[in-house]
């Protein structure tokens, strides 16, 4: 119910009330925040109000307007600026006021280009064109002046440079995947005429073989299980991270397909769950039991808005999917409360195959758990099984066994 007081004081956004409200609802903000918020609105139709203004008249800058009318008012109670986003959201969608004009410099317009490149002719997925576009960023703020990208002086000499900043910091295997975002861009400003030679070619490729390194030992299968055992299912978070980490821990699924779940991808009644995986892969894997109680128990636990197509939503309003770093969140706040070493969702995959090995299953098998493409990925879980290994090792020259 709208209180009485905010429909009388609301002055040019008295009309928008009850429609703002209902908005704050199905965003999942709880009573007493809307309470607030509905009193925010009411003071800034007030203040438009006594500065003859209109509510088509709202966006940033009027709103710092406010904001500061508030302070030198005196006024105890000053909402901040990201309180008042949801309120020009709203207004916003509701086409009262306008959307705000982009102004993009030279460098933005650049990048947009090339994500749109990388879309149309690389067609790639949109977790690869961000990666790549954040890569194209840095080196070309590197490379620009003022914010305009200058091709003049750009040699061979400064894309290496920059490869070395970069590979500096990250791991060998992600030292591979800068070379090939760097080569990107490079190519990009070739293929536009943008850069007169093709420096891509000047890109060395990074030493590293594969396989030539132990992989972390994996996480013992009780050590999973007190990390599961921590979340406090009392509780709608708790819940939901629960049934996040039995995906995780159970099925071997990546954190970006967990964020991308879907609930028509669980067939219950097969008792089959879809995942949406790398490079637009599609595949369907059993739904064990104590994963479908878990997903079902967070389905039926006040998740909100009842009526969204992700599985797993943010518990704080506005309400909305996951993204794919909240699952590593989710599994480092397991390790903190277990009092265990802080740890990645990638390595409760990890042990997942590790014990699939040490029950006797084969890298044909582990493979399509995990969904590798390609065997050779699997075969690195064979190299942690230290005991398996000796057994079938040959002794050196000379030494007995």
């Amino acid at each position: 119910m709208v209180m009485a007081g905010t429909r009388r004081k609301a002055g040019q956004l008295r009309p928008h009330v009850e429609g703002y409200q209902a908005w704050l609802a199905c965003q999942g903000y709880t009573t007493g925040t809307i309470r607030n918020m509905l009193k925010d609105l009411g003071q800034v139709g007030s203040w438009l109000s006594a500065e003859g203004l209109t509510a088509e008249h709202l966006n940033e800058e009027r709103i710092g307007m406010f904001l500061s009318a508030r302070r030198a008012a005196g006024r105890r109670r000053i909402p901040g600026p990201r309180a008042m986003v949801p309120l020009l959201s709203y207004l916003r969608e509701a086409g009262i006021v306008a959307q705000p004009t982009p102004v993009m410099s030279p460098l933005g317009a650049l990048l947009s280009s090339y994500r749109s490149w990388l879309i149309r002719e690389r067609g790639l997925a949109p977790g690869t064109v961000l990666r790549y576009e954040k890569a194209a960023r840095r080196f070309l703020e590197e490379s620009s002046t003022g914010g305009v990208f200058d091709t003049s002086v750009l040699t061979g000499a400064d894309v290496n440079a920059f490869l070395l900043r970069e590979c500096a910091r990250v791991s060998a295997g992600s030292a591979k995947g800068r070379v090939a975002e760097l080569r990107s861009i490079l190519r990009f400003l070739y293929l536009e005429q943008i850069t007169p030679l093709q420096l891509g070619a000047a890109v060395p490729p990074v030493g590293g073989w594969r396989l030539a390194t132990l992989p972390p030992p994996a996480m013992a299968s009780a050590d999973v299980q007190l990390l599961l055992d921590g979340c406090d299912r009392s509780t709608v978070v708790g819940v939901r991270d629960f049934a996040m980490m039995m995906l995780v821990a159970r099925l071997g699924l990546r954190s970006i397909e967990v964020a991308r779940l879907q609930l028509g991808d669980v067939d219950w009644r097969a008792g089959e769950i879809l995942v949406r995986g790398k490079g637009r892969r599609h595949d369907r894997l059993p739904l064990p039991a104590e994963v479908g109680e878990a997903l079902v128990a967070y389905l039926l636990s006040g998740r909100n808005p009842a009526d969204a197509v992700h599985v797993f939503l943010t518990c704080r309003a506005p309400c909305r999917p996951v993204r794919a770093d909240l699952v590593g969140d989710v599994v480092e706040r397991a390790c903190k409360r277990a009092g265990l070493p802080r740890v990645g969702p990638h390595r409760l995959r990890h042990a997942l195959a590790g014990e699939m090995l040490r029950k006797g299953a084969g890298l044909i098998a582990i493979s399509q758990v995990l969904r590798h493409q390609d065997l050779a990925t699997t075969a690195l879980y064979a190299k942690v099984d230290l005991r398996t290994l000796r057994e079938v090792a040959q002794p050196w020259p000379g030494v007995r066994r």
